[in-house]
């Protein structure tokens, strides 16, 4: 369809860092550019990810955001919104919704013009009710605007927190291609990767993706591979081996704590890693540790390969592993606890083989990317229609 008669659609985010709601949007947008015209305007930065989207031929938007509310903000999508011609705004996260609602003014507000999709990817921890912003919802947020949230945990924290009424959100559960974590079926990629890395085949892999950052909890999951692993008895060629894949804050300081634990010989900081696919070939168990969860991509993945999960039973992580049968839960801060789990899984290859296959048959069934596009199409549809 030529640009002309395509509806125009600017996601509004933090930043397009290869973090979970910015990958689900560029992914979303790629497969639906031939029904709609995307935008990215990026409050903070546009990062390696909005540098991919741009070199692809998409429109992708500093907004340069200044600390605190930035006044100027709301008047630059404004800005952009009648030079671009934008008739929906998709706010992933609260802060992105502020703005994007708020770019509308008073007039803009009262008339819902343009209409705005309101996406809530998860909640940060502690999770508190604050009264002046259940107000301000009550003016952002019009009656034609559409709310959606990636999980009922997440649709409940909104009801909760921040007063939408629970009849306006809808879940849609974030997806992934299945068809990424098909093509090892030989153990081909397994054997390279590992071999990439200096891993032995018999040795039992536990791997982390995730941002360094405090919502995330490293310090839970590498002291529970060090209680694990001091609690196993190891030969030599079956020794377990840490790999943790991200970036962010508090990487140096998790690398000081692997120090302090004696840990350097197993645990391996890796930076970040685009290729997730790869590394999941590599993996026997998949940990997330975090604090707070929405429903977590990098657990998707994991369940795409195959690959049995140890977690924290915190946000929408329930909804996603089922304990005891596509993996274990354990409570957010619980490093024996997660520990335990890390264990059983590190040394039982029957039960890492029956969660794993449970996991990716629950994937199949419920969080494909398929399933979520096509109903993010037919809710661009109905907004610009209403």
């Amino acid at each position: 369809m030529p640009d002309a008669q395509r509806p125009v659609i600017a996601h509004v985010l933090h930043r397009l860092y290869l973090a979970g709601a910015e990958v689900l949007a560029a992914a979303l947008s790629r497969r639906l550019r031939d029904r709609f015209n995307f935008l990215f305007l990026c409050l903070d930065e546009i990062g390696p990810l909005g540098e991919q989207l741009a070199g692809e031929g998409f429109t992708v938007v500093d907004l340069q955001r200044k600390p605190g509310v930035d006044r100027q903000v709301p008047r630059r999508i404004r800005r952009i919104i009648r030079e671009q011609n934008v008739r929906l705004l998709h706010a992933h996260q609260y802060t992105p919704f502020f703005y994007a609602s708020a770019s509308r003014g008073m007039w803009g507000l009262l008339r819902s013009r343009p209409r705005v999709l309101f996406t809530e990817h998860g909640r940060h921890y502690p999770d508190i009710r604050k009264t002046k912003r259940v107000l301000a919802n009550k003016l952002l947020l019009r009656s034609r605007d559409r709310v959606t949230a990636v999980g009922n945990f997440v649709k409940q924290a909104l009801v909760s927190n921040e007063g939408i009424k629970a009849r306006r959100i809808e879940v849609v559960y974030n997806g992934i291609d299945p068809q990424q974590f098909t093509f090892d079926a030989t153990g081909e990629t397994r054997a390279v990767v590992r071999n990439e890395l200096g891993i032995g085949g018999e040795q039992p892999v536990l791997l982390q993706v995730a941002r360094f950052h405090p919502v995330k909890d490293h310090a839970t999951a590498i002291r529970a591979f060090a209680f694990a692993f001091k609690q196993g008895q190891w030969n030599e060629k079956q020794t377990p081996v840490f790999l943790l894949a991200g970036d962010g804050d508090k990487k140096d300081e998790m690398e000081k704590l692997v120090t302090e634990l004696g840990g350097n010989d197993h645990v391996r900081v890796l930076g970040v890693r685009s290729a997730v696919p790869r590394l999941m070939a590599a993996a026997d168990v998949f940990t997330l540790s975090s604090l707070s969860e929405g429903i977590s991509v990098t657990l998707l993945e994991a369940m795409g390969a195959a690959v049995p999960i140890a977690a924290t039973d915190v946000g929408g992580n329930g909804e996603v592993v089922k304990h005891e049968s596509s993996g274990l839960l354990s409570p957010r801060g619980d490093h024996e606890g997660l520990g335990r789990n890390l264990l059983m899984l590190l040394t039982d290859a029957a039960t890492r083989r029956r969660m794993g296959d449970a996991g990716r048959q629950r994937l199949l069934e419920t969080f494909t990317q398929e399933q979520m596009h096509a109903r993010y199409a037919a809710i661009y549809e109905e907004t610009l229609k209403s």
